[in-house]
């Protein structure tokens, strides 16, 4: 007994190596292409040779050792911080102050003994009495750190030129204590009193007698701050920018000298370590088993479908390895001034995916080839990626799909081509403003005529390359249907020149047929292409066949049961080999061969049986083969369907869902879909939509009343 399961694990896994092997070969030309963008040959070299060519760095990555150096210089640029303690200055201010208060009380005091007599005041006649009194008044500090003769000399001020003495020097006083008074600095301070003094309006002996007050009042006010300079030197090393040596920056150059610091520098971006530069080949690895795993997930899931053959895996590798070479070639010739991938005609493969195989699997592979593109065009500086080459490809193909559509003929292709246009130079104008660079007018204009270029080219590219997988692999493109759709085909004018009725016929089965697909997800426009060619070989003895029969008598009633049925049995192979002669593709030469696959001739196979009762049911049967196809399925039912409902006199809806559902139950039971991948619930969904249309052609008319009838 057969085993469905195991034969069924054993087809998968016969698909999933045919999707496999190709897969591992498409990842390694990937990796192939884009190894020098990520991967940087180490170089031998020594210190304080000459270098023998230019040096780029391949990474960008911080300079440790120079950023530690330009810290501690920052830290050691930074000057000591000290603290004004305010109380000292108070302290010395306050020294003056009293001094000139005693001063002007024993002035006062004096005066006061001259005029009144006063024996209970001291006598202050002479400067010694004056000075006795100062004693007594002042402090111990002014007492000590000033002579007798700078007493004296203040004692013979008048009390205006005391006032104005004493004012001037305490404002000088204070502005110095407010710059803070170090111990380096405290002969500057003094000497700036001092200059202040002698250049002040005073009189000579007034500034005579306030010179030696500088000397007393100046002490160390300002003190080393551990913690403001720790703060000061942390707040430095914070503010220095980290040194970087860039993706791309020249290292050392042609004919240099490698000093200790290039040598350094070259073993910092790994230029010299062997071991370090193995990983980005794993990283790159990684990468591109990502990329085939998702193209391999699309195949399988077209595989599903019974969308996929070698045929297609053929296209697909063969797509991508053309627009990787397209870019690789532009990389070459890649600058950051250039920006030549503008040019790159990267929507070709979009647009021959999309015309071979499906939108779908063409929006995938557009997201992949811009992640390649990216790397590509990396400028060859490992672990980057050019984001905006990534972004103006993807939008790019994504644009040409969009304008890809309802494909009638090849001009579609070059009016998505000026579509392109638009969406391309959109892209370009978008790079440049959100760029921080400024160009010029002329350098936008330049690379505008570069996106122009990549669309047109594109187009064309798609125009000439689809022939090739048109023919050389045996693609069958929605493109090259439709042009087995014009009217004036040889062998649709012999159709219908030779075969009207049948002509017609088969454009009711196209109709029938293209609605049904399209219900299913199948190829509506290869059904309709197929139902206009699958009875074409009904024009070798057009009159045998019924719609053809119009005013004559049916041939078939002078002829044996047999001969009838040889007659009928041979249009199939008639057709097939039409087709042949006239290079039709090969999956309508399989419509017409499978449309009726090995069912029964019941009229002759009864009539014959009236006479023979022994007679061979395998006489009256199509040789096949059975439809392989979900199109050429459903164009086996809507050929007999179409056939059966021209046949009533009155079609109404319930005697149309009646013969499409006896039709479908005959050709299910009869085995005819044993070899097609259309399901049960597909049958359903056709039988629906076989019934909507006949009803729409097939509707009830209005009855207009007769001329006289109210």
């Amino acid at each position: 007994m057969i085993n469905i399961k195991r034969i069924t694990e054993f087809l998968a896994r016969i698909r999933w190596l045919t999707i496999i092997l190709p897969m591992f070969v498409l990842g390694i030309f990937i990796f192939l292409f884009t190894l020098n963008n990520i991967y940087t040959e180490t170089i031998e070299i020594e210190k304080f040779a000459q270098a023998k060519e230019t040096i780029r760095s391949p990474i960008t990555v911080e300079n440790k050792l120079e950023t530690n150096r330009k810290i501690r210089e920052a830290i050691s640029a930074v000057e000591d911080h000290y603290s004004i303690d305010e109380s000292i200055s108070e302290e010395r201010l306050d020294y003056i102050e009293e001094l000139f208060d005693v001063l002007n009380k024993i002035e006062e005091e004096a005066k006061n003994n001259i005029e009144n007599d006063n024996y209970l005041v001291p006598n202050l006649a002479t400067d010694r009495d004056k000075l006795l009194r100062l004693g007594e008044l002042l402090s111990d500090e002014v007492l000590s750190s000033l002579n007798d003769a700078d007493f004296i000399r203040l004692l013979n001020l008048s009390n205006r030129e005391r006032e104005l003495g004493s004012t001037l020097f305490n404002e000088t006083a204070k502005e110095v204590f407010s710059e803070g008074i170090r111990t380096s600095n405290i002969q500057r301070a003094i000497s700036d009193i001092k200059q202040t003094i002698r250049f002040s309006t005073l009189s000579q002996h007034v500034k005579d007698a306030l010179y030696p007050l500088a000397d007393f009042v100046v002490v160390e006010n300002s003190f080393f701050d551990p913690e403001k300079t720790s703060q000061a030197e942390k707040q430095a090393a914070n503010n220095v920018e980290p040194v970087y040596i860039r993706a791309g920056e020249v290292i050392v150059r042609e004919g240099d000298t490698i000093t200790s610091e290039i040598y350094d520098n070259l073993k910092l971006v790994g230029l010299l370590d062997k071991e370090r530069n193995f990983y980005p080949i794993v990283g790159l690895i990684i990468l591109i088993f990502l990329i085939i795993s998702i193209i391999g997930y699309e195949m399988n899931h077209l595989a599903k479908n019974n969308k996929l053959d070698n045929r297609i895996i053929t296209t697909v590798v063969v797509i991508s390895l053309i627009v990787l070479a397209l870019m690789k070639v532009v990389s070459l010739y890649y600058t950051q001034d250039s920006l030549i991938y503008y040019a790159v005609p990267i929507a070709t493969g979009s647009l021959l995916l999309k015309l071979l195989i499906n939108e779908r699997f063409s929006l995938v592979l557009a997201s992949l080839y811009a992640l390649i593109g990216s790397i590509i065009f990396n400028g060859e500086i490992p672990g980057t990626l050019n984001i905006e080459t990534g972004v103006y490809f993807l939008f790019s193909q994504i644009g040409a799909i969009i304008f890809l559509s309802n494909v009638k003929d090849r001009l579609t292709i070059v009016r998505a081509g000026i579509g392109m246009t638009f969406i391309n130079t959109l892209l370009i104008l978008l790079c440049s403003f959100l760029s921080f660079e400024k160009y010029e007018f002329f350098d936008l204009l330049i690379q505008m005529s570069f996106g122009v270029a990549s669309a047109l080219l594109s187009a064309v590219l798609t125009i000439g390359l689809l022939p090739f997988f048109e023919t050389a692999l045996g693609i069958l493109s929605d493109a090259k249907l439709l042009t087995y759709t014009n009217p004036n085909h040889p062998l649709l004018r012999k159709l219908l020149t030779e075969a009207p009725g049948t002509y017609h016929h088969s454009i009711m089965v196209a109709n029938l047929s293209e609605t049904a697909c399209e219900a299913i997800g199948a190829n509506g426009l290869l059904a309709r292409v197929g139902a206009y060619y699958h009875d074409v070989g009904k024009t070798v003895q057009p009159k045998y066949f019924i719609e053809n029969q119009l005013s004559i008598e049916n041939p078939h009633n002078s002829l044996d049961p047999k001969v009838s049925a040889d007659i009928i049995i041979s249009h199939p192979y008639d057709g097939a080999e039409m087709l042949k002669k006239y290079r039709l593709p090969k999956e309508i030469i399989d419509i017409a061969l499978q449309h009726h696959g090995t069912s029964l001739l019941k009229y002759f196979y009864y009539k014959e049986k009236e006479q023979n009762p022994l007679v061979s049911e395998a006489d009256f049967r199509y040789p096949g083969p059975k439809p392989k196809s979900k199109e050429a399925a459903i164009i086996c039912i809507c050929d007999s369907v179409e056939a059966a409902v021209r046949s009533l006199k009155e079609p109404t809806e319930e005697k149309i869902e009646e013969i499409v559902s006896s039709i479908i139950r005959d050709r299910l039971m009869d085995g005819q879909f044993n070899e097609s991948p259309i399901s049960l619930k597909e049958l359903e969904t056709v039988h629906e939509a076989i019934c909507t249309t006949l009803k729409g052609i097939f509707h009830s008319r209005i009855e207009y009343p007769k001329e006289g009838e109210n």
